[in-house]
């Protein structure tokens, strides 16, 4: 099957080399291990999915990572491709640079800018064994620099295809 005319899903991505590699991707086709996510000057693109292409439907494999909630599946013919960070991550960014919403005085509630932006990428694979897959990556840009390097900082292990290192009783997100 030929995934060359894949195009892009939301956001325009950034150019080829604005994210470099942070580490080791998979090897075979069936792992779902984390994998580091590639980092870039404003962002990261985390890989989440890896949809299965050949005769009948796709399959979906849905990769372990730990910054963002894994996609939903909502019924038998598809996937939510809804993006949201895990509760912990959410818990940990409103406490550093605000909640995602505000509210200035009496009108309605504004997005903060200094929370970032999601979007996904997609890009065909085959596998050395002939597997035809499509990976699908969480694009995820900070437009606040310094929001950025915070995110940085106290999700280093999520970004590297860590888990996060337990926390002590009382101990800030």
């Amino acid at each position: 099957m030929d995934h060359a005319n894949d195009n892009p899903v939301g956001p325009a991505p950034p150019v080829p080399d604005a994210f470099a590699l942070a580490g080791e991707g998979h090897a075979e086709p069936t792992a779902i291990h984390a994998v580091p996510a590639q980092l870039g000057a404003s962002g990261f693109r985390l890989l989440l999915l890896r949809e299965f292409r050949g005769e009948g439907p796709p399959g979906f494999a849905l990769i372990d990572q730990h910054l963002l909630r894994a996609p939903h599946r909502l019924h038998r013919h598809g996937v939510s491709f809804a993006l949201t960070f895990r509760p912990e991550v959410m818990a940990g960014l409103a406490e550093a640079i605000g909640r995602l919403s505000m509210r200035e005085g009496v009108g309605p509630a504004v997005r903060n800018p200094r929370w970032p932006a999601f979007g996904w990428w997609r890009t065909p694979r085959t596998w050395a064994d002939g597997t035809d897959t499509v990976e699908w990556f969480a694009d995820v840009h900070f437009a606040d620099a310094a929001a950025w390097v915070l995110f940085r900082t106290q999700f280093a292990e999520g970004l590297a295809g860590r888990p996060p290192a337990p926390r002590l009783a009382g101990e800030l997100p």
